[in-house]
């Protein structure tokens, strides 16, 4: 007589695949095929800055985003993390009606190979203060899947905790005013080589007190500004770049001087699988 598995032994084998289900969703999103591995590499200088700018190598970053207003007014950075999701800064109000264009490098060119996609939802944490800034982070699902080239990937996200001590690389990038007395932005895309900062030192620029959530990057030399909010702030380690920074708040001058505010991705880990698994 063929053996009749039992109701315990069909739930646990459920639970079995419910679990291997969950742990192969998050390996698809923090391990996505050639994650932070760009096929045309970075070139970074000493002096690369965002304010007083550095141009990028185009197609360097194919991570980056930009968040667009329909009529093509580009309004915030982001990250490509998956096929269909994207990271940004709450701050940036986001809504199904922007768009996110991927692969793109100069804002003004027609020329280039890039993507418009349309945002079919927008999630906001649910700690958010706007007061304090904490929680600063938003997810956007895609229309339809970006479709990865040589000037669209995805970066890698870190996992939940994992410490950067400063001695990486660090790189932030974005297309955000170059100097705060002015109200030109670039056209093309802008990358600052910055440190990493203990939040006391960010502190003594913001009087406030940074919490967990955050990282605090810049201020020698090079500093993130208006139009780079939403972007990353992106370490090389294990010989792929990780996403450990969503620009949340900067100078209101674009002080060079004056570091800038990240909502930090390991403290994010988990709503952010919560999200991208859930939906």
């Amino acid at each position: 007589m063929p053996h009749r598995p039992s109701v315990q032994s069909l739930s646990e084998a459920h639970s079995t695949m419910s679990l291997l289900t969950l742990l192969c969703s998050l390996a698809l999103v923090s391990t996505a095929f050639g994650c932070g591995e760009p096929d045309i590499y970075p070139v970074l200088s000493d002096f690369a800055r965002l304010t007083n700018g550095e141009e990028a190598v185009p197609g360097s970053w194919p991570w980056q985003v930009s968040i667009q207003e329909m009529d093509g007014w580009h309004i915030c950075g982001g990250s490509l993390i998956s096929a269909k999701w994207v990271i940004t800064s709450i701050t940036c109000s986001v809504t199904t009606s922007h768009v996110v264009v991927l692969g793109e490098h100069d804002l003004e060119s027609s020329a280039e190979v890039s993507k418009t996609v349309f945002i079919a939802e927008v999630f906001t944490h649910p700690d958010w203060n706007p007061e304090t800034k904490e929680f600063d982070m938003a997810l956007l699902k895609l229309a339809r899947p970006a479709g990865f080239s040589k000037t669209i990937k995805p970066v890698c996200i870190p996992v939940e905790g994992e410490v950067y001590t400063g001695q990486e690389l660090c790189v932030t990038t974005g297309w955000g005013m170059t100097r705060g007395n002015s109200f030109s932005s670039p056209n093309k895309l802008q990358q600052a080589v910055v440190p990493l900062l203990l939040h006391i030192d960010c502190e003594m620029h913001y009087g406030s007190t940074l919490t967990d959530t955050m990282v605090c990057a810049g201020g020698a030399g090079s500093s993130a500004c208006m139009g780079d909010i939403g972007g990353p702030l992106v370490c090389e380690r294990y010989g792929a770049w990780y996403l450990i920074g969503v620009s949340s708040f900067t100078s209101p001058t674009c002080s060079s001087s004056v570091p800038a505010v990240y909502s930090a991705v390991t403290a994010f880990r988990q709503w952010i699988d919560e999200i991208v698994i859930g939906h």
